[in-house]
């Protein structure tokens, strides 16, 4: 953005130095500018500013000039003396100020093309006593409707804000807001130790311009002045309440009133006095039990503790990551949807640093921070009280049959959303160990919903997030897992080992931000209905629609902004072949077919990712830095022979690619598995409804592995695929027989060939891995077992297998994936469930019956690995 030197527009080298010491640091934004200039080309601009305040003032005036817009020359009470203290100005100051004067001076100012500051309120307190009988506002605006009537030139009224504190103040009132004002309305002392203690980290931001033609054009029929000024005073103070909402959120409550008003929730006391019966000395016990869990749980964000945490989140993420990529359009719908409604927020959950990560970029992108949902096992001395600092509040990872905890928690959630703070938690439940997207738990989501349905008045906005890594900050832990480890529970000694992790380097972080979700936009999805009568006379079963749905589309949203970056686009590559080694123009030959895929699905492609002078290509050096990134990690070794460089991953490695594969193996899953179909024994050509079976089958069996969309039926997703497929050149609409419903291999120079053989081989070690199941359930003819028991016996079987040469792929023995295909078996009715306990159905209780599972899973997949 141009600026003006310093000098040039101050030649008063006192005021110059003196603007340049303190106001050089104010982040202004485009927008800003662009609305003030804006203003300007429509007519004479007036600066309007909510309570009085020198501080602003004098920032305000450094803005204008330094950014040459339209320069103050009138302020309400101040005086622009104050702008030429060694001059002329000091007359000024002595004469005496009056109502009358300043309205005069008012009017001369616009009706002369220059702009005005104009402070709305003035609070009085007690150190500013001599505040009362100041103008305020009123009789201003009355001059400024005066001026405009009188004037064929249009007034733009331009609410500005100043924000010198990241507190949102407290709806209580203590001795220091008697004498100095509270922090959201302060008096000059204390705008001035709020400047003084964030002046390097101020903010401003410009509401919408107010035309005053046209709001007496629409307002003034029939209306006095008297009504006009509070009119246009409340649409004035609420533009302004609306950036400061946006950077600050609500003010917020003492936390003894908050306790206070969760304990008196209704359905809580409904719940308590349910559980005490008629005894009053039950019910204080009971009480006093829903008080230790509230005071268990209950967040504390403190944003001084923030802004100390800031710097060292800063540091830690510049020694860790090569780049952090933001959404920035996604901040600017998030700061738009923040001025009105309530932010609901739902980021993926791969690693501990998600909480750090989304708090971390809010908080530099001034935007308000939530109170996030955070597993009571990161509740330990000293990380329990940090994050509750940081706005964590600490539920347990299963309620269980506690109907009191229950309660306490949802009454908890519903004041969270009703004071109309943000609420930010993990649709997951816990973190996914394998890169992919778990499904969702909707307990905290319903509760949510129920919360949001009690509040008609402001809309509660759902806001999907995807949080990506090129490499994993606990990738050890979770390759130690998934390999059958068991989970180390989070103490201080597992916080003090992991200190190691600080210094290493983990590529790129992604934040990318999913289109936000209404009620009313999920129940139209529902039955094409949005009013909302439709939504608070749901019925109990309609409510738990309306809730899986939002959690569905909260998912798919996340995988469809998911950032592709080079390290996963290079992982992916690295382990879809069957080769020993893969040389470097194999491998970027693989990665721009993946690309082409990718780009056509409209997948977001990391900034450093993207090729700038090749729309739709990829840059060659970010895949040479991501190969570089997995060399460093061990995790590749890279050998040169002659002029060439080939790419060797170790089997004991695979599993380490595969957790950055997976984050963006969903792009592919639909390709993927028509790939898998077509290829399956005999292979192609094949009728298109024998087709349409086998993908059936597969995305049945896999039902617990991938999300699939819930926009849609699976004919639709089907004959969508296909004929993007055909349309791609990859596969064929042939005739077959007396048939023309049949589908081959696009025959293009071997092209649609290589593109088919590598989609089936992105799923190849999920058909193992439930092969490596399927062979595992041998274990339960001798009779029922614990299924954790199942899963550890199997994961030997597969490494047997792996070893045998039955299956290729060393990462499709994986705790995730045995898990979820019993999950599957059980809806297929192989094996029966019961209290953990698996054991095989009537059916399926010999060892034929248990090979067939096998010979079943086997005759999905490809007639033979591609090679």
């Amino acid at each position: 953005m141009p600026e003006r030197p310093l000098l040039s527009y101050h030649p008063n080298p006192l005021v110059a130095g003196f603007y340049r010491r303190l106001f050089e640091h104010i982040e202004v934004d485009d927008a800003w500018l662009r609305a003030v200039r804006d203003a300007k080309a429509r007519g004479t601009v007036v600066y309007v500013l909510r309570n009085l305040s020198l501080v602003d003032f004098l920032a305000l005036d450094h803005l204008t000039k330094r950014h040459d817009l339209p320069e103050v020359r009138f302020a309400n009470d101040l005086g622009l003396w104050l702008l030429e203290p060694m001059q002329s100005g000091w007359l000024s100051a002595l004469r005496r100020r009056t109502g009358d004067g300043d309205v005069a001076l008012l009017e001369r100012a616009v009706l002369g093309r220059a702009s005005a500051a104009l402070f709305l309120k003035r609070r009085p307190h007690l150190l500013e006593a001599s505040a009362r009988g100041k103008t305020e506002g009123d009789r201003l605006i009355r001059g400024l409707f005066d001026v405009q009537r009188r004037s064929a030139d249009r007034v733009l009224l331009v609410p500005q804000v100043f924000v010198w504190s990241r507190s949102a103040g407290s709806r209580s009132l203590n001795l220091a807001d008697a004498l100095f004002g509270p922090s959201e309305w302060p008096g000059n002392v204390r705008a001035i130790a709020q400047f003084l203690g964030n002046w390097r980290h101020a903010t401003l931001r410009a509401g919408d311009p107010v035309d005053l033609k046209e709001f007496l054009a629409r307002e003034g029929d029939g209306a006095t002045d008297e009504v006009l000024v509070r009119r246009l005073t409340y649409t004035l103070l609420r533009r302004l309440e609306r950036e400061r909402r946006a950077i600050l959120g609500p003010a917020r409550k003492p936390i003894d009133r908050v306790r206070e008003e969760v304990i008196r929730s209704p359905k809580l006391q409904k719940v308590i006095a349910d559980m005490a019966g008629e005894g009053a000395k039950e019910r204080a016990v009971i009480g006093a039990r829903a008080r230790a869990m509230l005071h268990e749980l209950e967040g504390g964000l403190d944003m001084n503790a923030i802004a100390a945490l800031e710097p060292v989140v800063a540091n830690a993420a510049a020694r860790m990551f090569s780049a952090v990529e933001v959404d920035e359009a996604g901040i600017d719908q998030l700061r738009e949807l923040a001025k009105e409604g309530t932010l609901v927020l739902l980021p993926s959950h791969k690693s501990h640093m998600d909480y750090v990560v989304l708090a971390w970029v809010l908080y530099r992108h001034k935007l308000p921070l939530p109170l996030i949902a955070a597993g009571d096992n990161l509740n330990f001395f000293p990380m329990g009280p940090i994050l509750r600092r940081a706005g964590a509040f600490f539920i347990r990872r299963s309620f269980g049959s506690d109907r009191l905890y229950a309660a306490v928690v949802d009454a908890y959630v519903r004041r969270v959303l009703r004071d109309g703070r943000g609420l930010e938690f993990f649709l997951e439940g816990g973190r996914s160990r394998t890169g992919k997207l778990l499904p969702p738990k909707v307990g905290l989501l319903s509760m949510a919903v129920d919360a949001a349905l009690g509040v008609p008045t402001r809309t509660t906005w759902f806001c999907p997030i995807s949080i990506g890594y090129e490499r994993f900050v606990e990738e050890k832990a979770f390759v130690r897992e998934l390999s059958g480890g068991e989970k180390q529970k989070e103490n201080v000694r597992g916080l003090v080992r992991s200190i190691d992790v600080l210094v290493g380097h983990y590529g790129r972080l992604s934040v990318q931000f999913g289109k936000p979700l209404s009620l009313g936009e999920v129940l139209q999805e529902l039955d094409g209905s949005s009013k909302r009568e439709g939504l608070t006379a749901m019925s109990p079963a309609r409510r738990r629609a309306v809730v899986t749905r939002l959690a569905y589309r909260a998912m798919n949203e996340i995988n469809a902004v998911t950032a592709v970056t080079a390290g996963s686009l290079v992982a992916t590559a690295l382990l879809a072949h069957n080769r020993r080694g893969l040389p470097h123009a194999e491998l970027v030959a693989t990665c721009e077919r993946l690309a082409r895929t990718l780009k056509h699905r409209g997948a977001r492609f990391s900034s450093s990712l993207a090729d700038s002078h090749h729309p739709g290509g990829i840059r060659g050096a970010a895949l040479r830095e991501a190969v570089d990134l997995f060399v460093r990690a061990g995790n590749v070794q890279a050998h040169q022979v002659g002029a060439h460089v080939i790419y060797v991953v170790e089997p004991e490695r695979r599993m380490s690619l595969d957790l950055a594969k997976n984050g963006i193996v969903h792009f592919f899953v639909a390709r993927a598995l028509i790939a898998t179909a077509v290829l399956a024994a005999p292979g192609p050509p094949l009728l298109l409804a024998t087709a349409r079976e086998r993908v059936l089958s597969l995305s049945r069996l896999f039902k617990y592995e991938f999300m699939f969309r819930a926009d849609a039926t699976f004919e639709r997703i089907f004959d969508e695929e296909i004929a993007a497929m055909t349309a791609d050149g990859e596969l064929d609409r042939l005739v077959l027989g007396s048939s023309e419903g049949a589908v081959g291999v696009a025959p293009h120079e071997d092209d649609g060939r290589q593109q088919i053989d590598l989609y089936a081989r992105l799923l190849e070690n999920f058909v193992e891995g439930y092969r490596v199941a399927a062979r595992g359930l041998a274990v339960l003819l001798r009779g029922p077992l614990a299924s954790r028991d199942v899963v550890r016996r199997a994961i030997t079987t597969g490494r047997q297998m792996f070893l045998a040469g039955e299956i290729g792929r060393p990462e499709a023995v994986s705790r995730p994936a045995l898990e979820n295909a019993y999950a599957s078996f059980v809806d297929q009715g192989y094996i029966a469930r019961s209290d953990d306990k698996l054991w095989l159905t009537e059916s399926y209780e010999t060892a034929s019956a248990v090979a067939t599972i096998e010979s079943r899973i086997e005759a999905l997949g490809p007639a033979a690995r591609v090679r």
